[in-house]
């Protein structure tokens, strides 16, 4: 049998970004989002917690400690995957009208490219104004992919009755969504490369949100007007199906293999009963007590309504991965839990070992 190394990461894109700069979305929910209502635009109104976090800076010293945690996370999780030394890395990651948009979405796709060619910090994107590497514009970066893994991995899920969609090369996107990219930026924070093949997992988290919003934190206005809701993605329990078939799959594959999911939990701007400025840390607690003490099925219980109430869209990430390490029996090993109510969302960095 193969052996499978599962690890839960993020992708918060602000991480990318010199703290100094106070590129954090709360800035842009206050400036911009005309559904927070405007006594909750004072801060006096928000919870003390978030306040004392903010401070006096706009969160900078705040940010400082948030970044380090997050750093300190990704090593530990950077170090498991290389002392596990994979054939491939599978990532499930959500792609945000970034490679599919409003000609397919698919709820699933795998990415079966030779290779990722990727300029993450080009005009328009996270980190063109400046980034903590001090990399410029042009800077490219290019990963191995996995085909034959792929290829395997989709005649094994349609198998299990799953009909996977996938792709050889890209679409709208000529890299890798950011969910991905971020993710290896993220590993590789100390530069030292990344030579592990990658096979990309596209969720569609955000469903009803995807193209009505164009992978942005606000809705999308067309000639004034905002954009009909779209279908949903897939449910929780759906998720935790694939996941579990994944690994059902590449149980029986000739590949040692590392299973991560990466994203953040519930995101404030996602969280409307919250006003969209704080993140629902009680759900987030209650899937985190469900992760620690192996009830994985729990999450598989929750439906498309409850994550999306809990801004917990990104969360479709993990239950794949919970549902492969349920079908495993692995447990988690957490390097930690970081609550904020001012940078965006709460993050988890953990492994799971054979």
């Amino acid at each position: 049998m193969a052996e499978i190394l599962g690890a839960g990461v993020t992708h918060y894109p602000a991480l990318i970004v010199p703290d100094e700069l106070r590129r954090f979305p709360l800035h842009l929910t206050l400036q911009r989002d005309e559904r927070v209502p405007e006594d909750m635009k004072d801060p006096s109104n928000c919870p003390e917690s978030m306040r004392i976090e903010y401070g006096e800076d706009q969160g900078l010293a705040s940010a400082a400690v948030h970044r380090s945690r997050l750093v300190e996370g990704f090593r530990r999780v950077r170090a498991e995957i290389d002392a596990f030394n994979p054939d491939l890395v599978l990532i499930w990651g959500d792609d945000q009208y970034e490679n599919f948009k409003e000609d397919i979405i698919p709820p699933f796709c795998l990415l079966g490219y030779d290779k990722f060619d990727c300029v993450p910090f080009s005009s328009g994107h996270t980190g063109s104004e400046g980034n903590v590497w001090q990399e410029g514009q042009e800077t490219d970066f290019t990963y191995r992919g996995h085909p034959e893994a792929a290829r395997f991995l989709t005649t094994g899920l349609i198998d299990q009755g799953i009909d996977m969609a996938y792709a050889y090369k890209p679409l709208h996107h000529p890299g890798l969504a950011y969910a991905f990219m971020n993710t290896l930026l993220y590993l590789d924070y100390d530069r030292t490369g990344f030579d592990h093949p990658v096979l990309p997992f596209a969720v569609n988290c955000y469903g009803s949100g995807v193209i009505s919003n164009r992978g942005g934190i606000l809705p999308y206005k067309a000639e004034g007007k905002t954009l009909p809701l779209d279908p949903p993605g897939p449910s929780p329990k759906r998720c935790m199906q694939v996941g579990a078939a994944t690994a059902k799959t590449l149980k029986d594959s000739p590949w040692r293999v590392a299973l991560i999911a990466s994203s953040s939990w519930s995101h404030a701007f996602l969280t409307a009963k919250n006003h969209r400025l704080w993140p629902d840390q009680e759900s987030d607690r209650a899937r985190f007590e469900e992760l620690t003490s192996g009830n994985y099925a729990a999450w598989g219980k929750q439906t498309t309504a409850t994550f999306e109430a809990a801004g917990q869209h990104e969360l479709l990430n993990w239950a794949c991965l919970l549902g492969a390490m349920e079908e495993l029996g692995h447990k988690p090993e957490v390097f930690d839990y970081i609550e904020t109510q001012v940078f965006t969302s709460d993050k988890c960095m953990a492994v799971f070992k054979p």
